[in-house]
């Protein structure tokens, strides 16, 4: 699977664990996930490559326990390493 798609299908499981997304210019500076106002974000640069915006991507929703519980495409399932529910 291409990176493009493995990146929108990232941010689709963002999506569904509850964050907002946006895709800002930030200069190559920044980016990642943060709460505020009781709501999770996950802010993608735009300066960085496909790879690196991913990378900010799957980074986030590793760390949310409810990916576990997410509907997650094999492949996506293998590229965050998680396993298949019993």
């Amino acid at each position: 699977m291409h990176t493009v798609e493995l990146l929108e299908q990232a941010m689709e499981v963002a999506r569904q664990l509850g964050y907002g997304t946006r895709q800002e210019w930030l200069g190559g500076s920044g980016g990642g996930a943060c709460e505020f106002g009781g709501h999770k974000w996950i802010f993608v640069d735009l300066a960085l490559n496909v790879v690196e915006q991913l990378d900010q991507v799957t980074a986030a929703i590793r760390r949310d326990p409810a990916i576990y519980v997410v509907d997650l495409s094999p492949e996506m399932r293998k590229f965050l390493g998680v396993p298949k529910a019993a």
